[in-house]
């Protein structure tokens, strides 16, 4: 089964897309491939974040990889927290206070529509290419549920009416922002394999 490296540390994301590329291609992890550091993400946009992780791997490697980006993007906070999501409170990856900041920053807000937005960013062969998965709901005003990560106990998705920190593993992939992106992926990389 060909390799691809996956441009992430994080534990849930590598398994939620192992599960969905599976069969597919084997992923390599960054460890697997002596890259400890962490990766810059500085750009403005998602699709930037995710070009600059993948770059970064494929110049050090050469090899086939992709890394992604996702944000939670509130309508009426004017697209925050956005880009910057996973450190919207600190500069660290802490969920909780990320969480405890978007409830508070909702407070007395009708308007509680938000989206989730992953881009992934893949080099195969030198070439750069993007995908996109995107899905609308709505952000409720406690934690409920002790599944997923980040913003998932917020998060109700439409047609829903539990959040994504809900629902097990297998029902949040087949409807979520990543697992659509992931789907766009997989199709290319299965089209890809067989010419």
């Amino acid at each position: 089964m060909r390799q691809i490296i996956f441009a992430t540390n994080n534990a849930h994301k590598l398994g939620e897309v192992q599960a969905l590329l599976d069969g597919v291609f084997a992923l390599k992890t960054l460890r697997e491939c002596g890259i400890t550091e962490d990766i810059p993400e500085t750009a403005a946009t998602l699709e930037g974040n995710a070009l600059q992780k993948a770059r970064y791997v494929y110049e050090r490697t050469g090899c086939d990889c992709f890394a992604d980006d996702t944000g939670l993007e509130v309508e009426a906070l004017g697209g925050e927290p956005g880009v910057r999501s996973a450190r919207y409170a600190t500069d660290g990856h802490n969920f909780a206070a990320n969480n405890r900041l978007l409830l508070r920053n909702l407070e007395g807000k009708s308007d509680r529509r938000a989206h989730f937005r992953t881009v992934i960013a893949l080099i195969l062969g030198g070439e750069e290419y993007l995908f996109e998965g995107r899905v609308d709901g709505t952000i409720i005003g406690h934690e409920a549920g002790a599944e997923g990560f980040g913003y998932d106990p917020l998060f109700v998705p439409e047609g829903e009416e539990r959040t994504f920190a809900e629902m097990a593993a297998e029902e949040k992939n087949a409807i979520s922002h990543r697992g659509r992106a992931v789907a766009k992926l997989v199709e290319f990389l299965q089209t890809k394999t067989k010419n």
